[in-house]
């Protein structure tokens, strides 16, 4: 589990560049390196090892290692960006026996650096969280005794209106169950109502009920006379005027109140 190893960041291109002795504190410039002919061109490698961050440079075909730098922080001596780009940075190298030297490294594409500036910041902060906890683990965490003391009470002041309380016992229940839907019973019997009158209509008049048939009428149909009275001339005097005209209008005698027995049905009278 010591050689255990766990990468953070693989970039398949870098260049490394042979720096100048830096002549002021101000930082280096990677103007003053020859950028045009880099010094070697291989793969880059940032593994974690034991809590220890390590920038790893080696051969894209075999793997091999050319030079590794320890990084124990960032921003730090380890690793130092330029002052004039973002794509190039100043690395310390150490080999087996701890010497160290400087040397400059550069990525050919902006967003590169940018990843290694992300997985640096990431790593050294997840080593604090780290850290912390295992200072907390070590020192133990005080805890909270939020259990109640003996003779300890407490008041709970519970705000209860009477419209709150109440809602549910003063609601009147339904009868007959819950599928009555509030629906009264038929009346008993089988009683049926009639039903109401029609209104009367404003614009329609009501039937006049049927003329009585007069005495004139059938005594008219049995002479002959028309039966519409209303076809005879008025004549006045009154109700009496029918009566006068069949009066008149019969010029012979009665017959006999005994008929002869000689003839059948001369006793007859025609109208």
């Amino acid at each position: 589990m010591d050689d255990y190893e766990s990468i953070l960041l693989v970039k398949s291109e870098v260049f490394v560049y042979r720096i100048p002795p830096r002549s002021t504190n101000r930082g280096y410039r990677a103007a003053d390196w020859n950028l045009g002919t880099p010094s070697w061109t291989g793969r880059m490698r940032l593994v974690n090892r034991k809590n220890e961050c390590i920038l790893k440079l080696e051969d894209k075909t075999s793997g091999e290692l050319f030079a590794k730098c320890p990084i124990d922080k960032y921003p730090g001596v380890a690793i130092e960006a330029v002052t004039d780009s973002s794509r190039y940075f100043v690395l310390r190298i150490q080999d087996e026996e701890g010497r160290a030297a400087f040397i400059g490294m550069g990525f050919g594409d902006r967003s590169d650096s940018f990843d290694l500036n992300v997985a640096l910041q990431d790593h050294f902060k997840w080593v604090k969280k780290e850290e912390e906890a295992e200072k907390e683990k070590e020192e133990g965490k005080p805890t909270l005794d939020l259990g109640f003391k003996d003779g300890q009470t407490i008041k709970i002041n519970m705000k209860i209106t009477k419209k709150e309380g109440q809602e549910g016992i003063n609601r009147p229940k339904p009868k007959g169950g819950s599928g009555n839907l509030g629906l009264l019973p038929p009346p008993p019997g089988g009683v049926k109502l009639a039903p109401p009158p029609a209104p009367a209509s404003a614009s329609t008049s009501p039937a006049a009920p049927p003329a009585p048939t007069s005495n004139v009428d059938i005594l008219g149909e049995l002479s002959g006379a028309p039966s519409n009275p209303m076809a005879q001339p008025a004549v006045a005097g009154g109700a009496g005027e029918s009566w006068g005209d069949f009066a008149s209008a019969s010029a012979k005698p009665p017959p006999p109140s005994n008929p002869p027995s000689g003839g059948s049905g001369s006793g007859w009278v025609t109208f």
